[in-house]
């Protein structure tokens, strides 16, 4: 009999295609709700998910023929580590499949923000010709500070190379530096940060990391990009560092706000007023959690797991 692979997300089809070649039944359940599929969990010795729901323990135990769970993605943060640990699920997740994408969004809007792109480009669209309004800043000369030197932040140092610029990087892994960044302390980092940039998953020692106490220990203002985790970031305490200068601007393509789906944004309800102001701000770029999403990278990720799933039956 065919081990069964329980797809729970859609994702590009050489991921069920050269599974079935390796020898696995495949069954898509892209629609099923978890509370069905919970009553057939016990036949599957695997699982494929992006982020639909989250596999909570109660969803685990009744996995009883499971042997292992691949996350088409960075972050494990909808799946119960601990519990799967304890059962001995391993665990696959696919950081190498989109650290590329991941790099050049966060290079992108790094440079459109010190560019004023795209305030300009919507003035220029509006009959509005403001030149002086518009000059903008130059990345060389500057110090980019990366929080988070794994997949995603070596891949950003990666892309910086081409700019006269000085990387520094923290981590709470020791000796992570590498030929593009030097690992420094946080203290360090936050004195001599021109432009910070995160890259951490989220735990509980990064979950509002960034709040006004930790904005306040940077020497100096400074321009913050995000293509991490939302909910590292305290919005409020974000917005009150942008008004007061603290911070000269922001790149933000997650937010604290989004469901733990990531596929939307709110529950319902009125916008909170710090979101409100993100969006009417002329420093503030965002984009719907997409830094990890291009073409490439949806073929890279779903490689990523077959790879990882062929070597654990290997």
């Amino acid at each position: 009999m065919k081990p069964k692979i329980l797809h729970i997300d859609e994702n590009h089809p050489l991921l069920v295609n050269q599974l079935h070649e390796l020898g696995f039944e495949n069954v898509e359940a892209y629609q099923t709700p978890k509370e069905e599929l919970e009553q057939q969990i016990d036949q599957y010795e695997g699982i494929i998910i992006r982020s639909r729901f989250k596999l909570d323990k109660e969803f685990l135990q009744k996995a009883k023929k499971l042997k292992f769970i691949g996350r088409v993605g960075a972050g494990l943060e909808n799946i119960d580590t601990d519990f799967a640990a304890k059962k001995n699920i391993q665990l696959f997740n696919a950081p190498e499949g989109n650290r590329n994408a991941v790099g050049e969004h966060a290079l992108g809007m790094l440079l459109s923000l010190l560019n004023k792109l795209h305030t300009a480009h919507q003035e220029v669209c509006a009959g509005v010709w403001k030149r002086e309004e518009n000059r903008g800043f130059e990345l060389d000369g500057k110090t980019i500070g990366i929080i988070g030197y794994g997949n995603m932040g070596k891949a950003f140092a990666k892309k910086l190379r081409g700019f006269d610029v000085k990387v520094l990087c923290y981590d709470t892994k020791p000796d992570v530096s590498d030929e593009n960044a030097k690992q420094v302390s946080l203290a360090e980092l936050q004195k001599h940060t021109d432009v910070l940039s995160l890259h951490t998953p989220i735990t509980p020692e990064t979950k509002n990391m960034l709040n006004a106490e930790f904005f306040e220990a940077f020497k100096k203002p400074f321009w913050f990009i995000n293509t991490a985790r939302g909910n590292s970031v305290v919005t409020e305490d974000l917005v009150v560092a942008l008004k007061e200068e603290k911070i000269l601007g922001a790149a933000l393509d997650v937010l604290e706000y989004e469901k733990s789906s990531f596929e939307n944004l709110f529950e319902g309800g009125n916008l909170p007023e710090a979101f409100a102001y993100l969006t009417n701000a002329k420093n503030v770029i965002l984009s719907p959690h997409i830094a990890g999403w291009t073409q490439e990278s949806k073929i890279k990720l779903a490689q990523t797991i077959v790879d990882k799933v062929k070597a654990f039956y290997a």
